[in-house]
């Protein structure tokens, strides 16, 4: 999934949006220190996990920053998930499913108000 956030940001990029990605390596310890710099450096928040949108990672990094940086939101957070349906089986599907660059593109737009 990191690969379609790098995809995005190549297509940001050439629209003059600049993009700053962080990849997790671990959930616990989750590196809050480098999150909470990034929103209040771009004071903007987008999530993207490969997961269902209810009870995942992506919703305790939206309350961290919601709880320690909202004052620097600029914009309301945005997560990205895979839909809320159960995970399917065929490749064709599941192309479908996941989170893809442009969803991430739309997402990054939408904060950006453009």
């Amino acid at each position: 999934i990191i690969k379609e956030a790098y995809k995005a940001a190549d297509e940001l990029a050439e629209e003059g949006i600049s993009c700053e990605i962080i990849d997790l390596r671990t959930v616990r310890p989750m590196d809050r220190k480098a999150i909470l710099e990034s929103v209040k450096k771009t004071n903007r928040l987008v999530v993207l996990e490969e997961a269902w949108p209810f009870g995942n990672v992506a919703t305790e990094i939206t309350y961290l920053v919601q709880s320690e940086a909202f004052d620097y939101l600029d914009a309301p957070i945005v997560k990205i998930n895979t839909a809320d349906t159960p995970a399917p089986y065929s490749p064709v599907l599941l192309e479908e499913w996941l989170p893809n660059s442009n969803d991430v593109v739309k997402a990054i737009k939408k904060v950006m108000y453009k």
